[in-house]
């Protein structure tokens, strides 16, 4: 049986315990804080972060995971004498990361033939999902051509809705796509957005927050209904107990299999802003 190894990257934000269990490897995108360069989930954790985005008179970006660390973790997994490598990683329509990794890949000295890469088009807890659900299928035996085939099954059924406080962030740092259109809204209106093919797409503005998480759960109630093996995810940016809410409405409702709540890594929350509050799901799978 091939030894498989799973990397994936820092806006996946798994729960520690969960890439303990599976063994991943995580390669951190980056944040740019003035004259600071702090690794995703490394350097900078998002208590931290948001702590210090209240008061910050310069704002952060970010910058995707490098080739040399892409470079790194292949290079580790291959003296670990792992047959195959598996790259789930963020949507290459926000961010580089995927770039990164192929250009590693091109400079591995042994090894290149091992490693495969693949776009989860997604992020956060709806990349994590899916590397997940590959995870699990390879502990339980999956080979490669079993694993791809499933990851691209999870993408699938796979998806998340979230709403932010504001457009600003996701405005400034470049990753508004088609939420371009919500711009100017009145101050009270809840943006809800969702991210497809891989790219964030407004839904429908709603007047207060509190109605906006119950629309959040209403979408994912659509998009999971007939399915079994129903998974969740909150996610929130410095917004937990908005986040626990819904988690439980969410579960309540739609009788899940698992559950998480999940924070928004600093990179992630870079572009959506404080207060921003998602669901994550995956069902079928």
């Amino acid at each position: 049986m091939s030894k498989i190894a799973i990397v994936t990257d820092s806006t996946a934000y798994l729960p520690p315990e969960l890439v303990q269990k599976y063994n991943l490897t995580i390669t951190p995108l980056v944040v740019i804080w003035g004259e600071e360069t702090l690794e995703d989930g490394v350097d900078i954790q998002p208590s931290q972060f948001y702590t210090r985005l209240q008061t910050a008179k310069v704002m952060p970006s970010t910058s995707q995971a490098t080739p040399a660390t892409m470079l790194t973790a292949f290079e580790n997994l291959i003296a670990q004498d792992y047959d195959e490598i598996l790259g789930i990683f963020i949507s290459s329509n926000l961010s580089g990361t995927i770039d990164s990794a192929i250009q590693a890949k091109d400079l591995m000295q042994k090894g290149a033939d091992k490693v495969t890469i693949f776009d989860s088009k997604t992020t956060a807890m709806a990349l994590g999902f899916q590397v997940l659900a590959v995870a699990k299928a390879i502990e339980d035996g999956a080979n490669l051509d079993d694993a791809v085939a499933l990851a691209e099954k999870a993408r699938d059924n796979t998806g998340v809705y979230f709403a932010v406080d504001t457009l600003e962030f996701l405005h400034r740092g470049g990753r508004i796509g088609g939420a371009q259109r919500f711009l100017g809204t009145a101050l009270n209106m809840k943006p809800v957005l969702t991210l497809q093919d891989g790219r964030v797409e407004a839904v429908e503005r709603i007047r207060t927050k509190k109605k906006a998480h119950n629309r959040v759960l209403e979408l994912v109630a659509e998009q999971v209904q007939g399915k079994d093996n129903i998974r969740l995810a909150t996610l929130n940016a410095n917004a937990e107990d908005d986040a626990k809410a819904l988690l439980d409405s969410a579960a309540q409702q739609l009788n899940p299999v698992d559950t998480f709540l999940t924070e928004i890594s600093p990179v992630i929350g870079t572009h959506v802003g404080p207060g921003t509050v998602g669901l994550a799901y995956i069902a079928g799978i």
